[in-house]
């Protein structure tokens, strides 16, 4: 598993370690990470033009020791000093001595157009609020050059302790973080500006909760559910579906089918989709007397294409078992309700709905997604997913939330939300609780955007069909 700490943390940790070590010995081990991380970049170290923009903090140190490791080995090394008088003395005598220059930002314009490496080390891990207007020019220089760019433990200018990104920012093709990611890393809007991330490992000590969690291939194969000798559908989980409506009967037809493939042994119908339902699906159990006479389930996903059916989302809600509320059902669903629930409430929002649930503007969830999904899931009680480019799933207890990037652009279609619903409230069928149900959910609906796409477009049915490719993808 992926962990991310917070700034706090990881200051906390590195004077930990600070005292047990000799002077510079950690700024050390930071650099040699960075130098290696440049030189399998470059290819060729030698004879190679490298920029290294420098900043007034530790940042600049670990540039600028990590340019003289890469200047000893034959390249050209160039020091652009945003503060001289403040630049890491250390760190430019080790440059200076192993043949690297400085120069003011002025002269940096021509420098980073012809470099084959530019090296972000102007702000460090406590920067907030964009760059400052002197550190402007040189990131559009590096974005405008072919040079590869390089950030020190973060994108100057992004926020990594939110994820927001408030202002000019580095756009870097590698970062290279050190002792463990930052959750700007992992988060959108971000996360974008980092391009890859590299890990090095400097021995922080740091605590067992992390701030947030990224599941891997390992985690989501060991909790995905595999049926027993004796299990029967029923062992296996029932989920019920109340979906659709006259105008959207397509959305109950998807949410189905991301149902059938999620792991519970049956599928549960309610609703006036039934006939296109069974005419897609016919082993789907469909009825049409609602929630309370539909028969045994142990999961209900209720919202997606309902329209203006409040009835039947009051009447999920009140059901004690684990409930999925998506799409209409965010709308419809009474929050006192909501958070009276004893039974796990696992609520599905992309940006506009998260935004229309906490009473603010859309750009205000989209700039801030980590404080607005664990808002969202401390005003309602419940476990929240925020769909978007890096999907969020955060508890009502606080704790760490879990981020998945697996998905792809081309999932954002027209019902794709839809699939989801019903792969995760399968999930929730199965057994998992809400949190890891919206974290594997999230993760196969990812990977299968992407093993449907394959760079193409694609409808929500492809996305549904490619999920037993994810699944069995996974499992390898």
């Amino acid at each position: 598993m992926r962990t991310a700490y917070s700034v706090e943390t990881v200051r906390a940790a590195e004077r930990e370690l600070m005292a047990r070590l000799p002077d510079g010995a950690l700024m050390q081990r930071a650099a040699a990470g960075l130098a290696a991380a440049c030189a399998d970049l470059l290819g060729r170290v030698y004879g190679s033009r490298v920029v290294l923009l420098v900043g007034s903090g530790d940042n600049g140190g670990d540039a600028l020791y990590a340019g003289a490791r890469l200047a000893r080995r034959g390249a050209g090394v160039t020091a652009v000093l945003l503060t001289p008088e403040r630049a890491h003395a250390e760190g430019l005598l080790a440059l200076r001595r192993a043949g690297g220059r400085t120069v003011a930002p002025g002269a940096a314009g021509e420098l980073i157009e012809r470099a084959d490496l530019v090296v972000d080390g102007i702000v460090g891990i406590g920067g907030k609020g964009g760059l400052r207007p002197d550190a402007v020019p040189l990131a559009d220089a590096a974005e405008r050059s072919r040079a590869a760019v390089v950030a020190v433990d973060l994108p100057s200018g992004v926020d990594v302790g939110t994820g927001q990104v408030n202002g000019a920012a580095v756009r870097a093709d590698l970062t290279v973080t050190f002792g463990t990611h930052k959750p700007g890393l992992l988060v959108d809007p971000a996360r974008e500006y980092a391009g890859s991330v590299r890990l090095v490992d400097i021995g922080l000590e740091l605590p067992d909760e992390p701030e947030l969690e990224a599941l891997q291939h390992a985690d989501v194969a060991r909790l995905l559910p595999v049926p027993g000798a004796e299990s029967d559908k029923y062992r296996r989980g029932v989920v019920g579906i109340a979906a659709g409506s006259a105008r959207y009967p397509g959305a109950a037809v998807l949410a189905v089918s991301g149902a059938l493939r999620g792991g519970a042994g049956a599928v549960r119908y309610v609703g006036p989709a039934g006939d296109a339902v069974i005419a897609r699906f016919p082993e789907t159990l469909v009825s049409d007397q609602g929630p309370k006479k539909a028969g045994r389930v142990q999961a209900w996903v209720v919202g997606p294409g309902a329209g203006d059916d409040a009835a039947t989302v009051a009447e999920v809600l009140a059901a004690d078992v684990p409930v999925l509320i998506d799409a209409d059902g965010l709308r419809l669903a009474d929050a006192a309700a909501v958070r009276a629930r004893t039974a796990p409430t696992l609520m599905t929002p992309h940006v506009g709905e998260a935004a229309a649930l906490l009473g603010v503007a859309r750009e205000e969830v989209e700039s801030a997604r980590l404080s607005s999904v664990r808002e969202l899931a401390g005003r309602y009680g419940a476990t929240v997913l925020l769909k978007g480019s890096t999907t969020l799933v955060a508890g009502p207890a606080g704790g760490a939330v879990r981020v998945n990037a697996t998905g792809t652009s081309w999932l954002a279609t027209a019902g794709s939300g839809d699939v989801l619903s019903g792969l995760t409230g399968s999930l929730l069928a199965a057994g998992l609780s809400a949190r890891d149900a919206g974290s594997v959910g999230a993760y196969l609906h990812g990977l299968a955007g992407r093993l449907a796409a394959d760079g193409a477009p694609v409808g929500a049915h492809d996305v549904a069909d490619a999920v037993v490719r994810a699944w069995r993808d996974v499992r390898r």
